[in-house]
This record gives C-alpha cells, structure tokens and sequence, in this order.
C-alpha cells in the first residue's frame, strides 16, 4: 500500500513522496510564534509570523502540496513568496523579507519564516517529504494601532496609495516607499 500511494504522488506530479515515507517533522506553535524542524538535515527552532488579527493560519496536520522556489502572490500585491511549501489551498510556509515581524502574527494566513530558513526548510522537505503540525492561536496582535501609527508616519510618501507600485531589486512589483523593508503592509 505504501509504494501505490507513493507512485500516486509522484505520478500526480505534486509532490514525490508520501506523507508515509516523509523525514522531516514541522511543529508550528502559533501561540509562541515559532516553529520547530526535525529531519535528517538537522534540528531547528526559528521565529515565525502567522496570521494577524482578521486572519487565520489553519490548525491541522498537513503535508505539502506543492513546492515553488519562488511564487508571486496572486492576492496580494503579487508579494514574493520565495521557497514556498503549500500545504492547504493557498496557504504555504515561505520565506519573507519582512523579517522585522518575525515572531509576532503579521500574515494574511501564511506562515512566514526568514529568506535563509525558508531555503533550509524548502531542501529538507523536496528531498524528504515533510508532515506539518500547526497548533495553538496567535496572540492578540494590536495590528491595526500599529498599522494605523506607522501608516501616518509615512503618509504622503507612497504608503496607503494603491497605485504606487515600481520594480524591485529582488524581482517583481512591490509598492514603493520609503524602507520597503519595513513596511507596515507585512501580509502575503
């Protein structure tokens, strides 16, 4: 039974080996903001952003669906999502630029972790398979004070004017502004 429902998943092209036969082990807390890997590749333990007040980040057990070295969010602004791990429908584990928020829920659902980590995570998992276990509920975020106070600190300056998009020295479209880094738009 195990070698047909690995040859369905590598047949189907999603991904090549069965969650029976998967290695790597990721416990997402949301509730502490963090996630803990477990795989051949190593042990680790790395600050996330799940999602923000508004948002949900689904609790479950999962294994992945598809992976992408980089994927441009089709919802959101066609934020770049590099090293993604889909897991259920849209939502994915993938790296971010803004790693500011690291450790504190600022996503739209996604879980987020830093660019470097991301590709760690990303090789473990294409080389040998991974089940995700998502727990707990992030904390209270306060999001919209914060978003709202930083959005008035950069009033007028590109910020909060959907229009204002440019090429950006990664690759792809991202509004532009003062410190792109530290946008208060955190969400992909």
């Amino acid at each position: 039974m195990r070698k047909f429902i690995g040859l369905l998943f590598l047949m189907s092209g999603v991904f090549a080996v069965s969650p029976a036969m998967a290695k790597v082990v990721i416990d997402i807390d949301l509730s502490a903001q963090t996630m803990h890997v477990e795989g051949s590749g190593g042990t680790y333990d790395w600050p996330i952003s799940s999602a923000r007040d508004g948002y949900a980040t689904p609790n479950g057990t999962f294994v992945p669906q598809s992976l992408q070295t980089m994927h441009y969010s089709k919802k959101y602004y066609h934020s770049p999502m590099p090293h993604s791990i889909f897991f259920a429908g849209g939502y994915a584990i993938h790296g971010t630029y803004e790693t500011g928020w690291l450790g504190h829920p600022a996503s739209h659902g996604c879980v987020r972790i830093s660019p470097e980590n991301a590709a760690v995570l990303f090789d473990m998992v294409k080389e040998e398979g991974a089940i995700i276990h998502i727990t707990g509920q992030p904390p209270e975020t306060h999001y919209a004070v914060r978003h709202h106070h930083r959005a008035s600190v950069y009033a007028g300056r590109g910020w909060g004017q959907p229009a204002q998009y440019g090429y950006s020295s990664w690759g792809g479209y991202a509004p532009q502004g003062p410190a792109w880094g530290a946008s208060p738009y955190g969400g992909y």
